[in-house]
């Protein structure tokens, strides 16, 4: 299993967990593994919803992950969320000097503009963007750098909403 897939997956796990909580105190769980085993632990803030995790891999490998709706916004260096749009889950990881972030998010502006906004910043951040969608009420973008940022956004307007996901990455295997 590659790095990148053991991530993606402790990600996704994490993230799904974050459903599990009921009422009450924050879940808090830390595995019990020989000492040669990999070491993870995560938390879900009843009250925020909020889910932070935390793994160590066989190579001691630390993999941090952050996910919730108030999870402060910090994107990589010349990305930003679309003004007056409403975030609805941010999730962070963070993995020695890679970094992943899926933003999710809510606006009433039309797909289109907000596809050219983070095109303009894709760009402008070195990012070829060598993917352009456009089907319906779905409008996606893509691509990476050579220096191995990867991007992506997708937006669907639903009503008077559009509903958009951005992702960021670099660094991670």
């Amino acid at each position: 299993m590659t790095a990148f897939t053991r991530l993606a997956a402790f990600a996704a796990a994490a993230v799904a967990l974050a459903g599990c909580s009921g009422e009450g105190s924050p879940v808090t769980k830390e595995s019990a593994e020989p000492e040669d085993a990999p070491r993870g632990s995560y938390a879900i803030d009843s009250e925020t919803g909020e889910t932070r995790a935390r793994h160590t891999d066989t190579d001691g490998t630390t993999t941090t992950l952050r996910s919730g709706e108030k999870v402060p916004v910090a994107l990589p260096a010349g990305f930003s969320l679309y003004p007056g749009a409403k975030v609805t889950n941010n999730t962070r990881v963070e993995q020695a000097d890679g970094l992943l972030v899926l933003l999710n998010f809510e606006s009433a502006a039309m797909p289109e503009d907000i596809a050219r906004f983070y095109r303009t910043q894709a760009e402008a951040a070195g990012i070829e963007v060598g993917t352009s969608l456009q089907s319906g009420p779905m409008t996606m973008i893509g691509g990476e750098s050579g220096a191995g940022t990867s991007f992506s956004f997708t937006a669907t307007r639903k009503g008077e909403v559009t509903q958009a996901q951005l992702s960021v990455g670099r660094g991670l295997e």
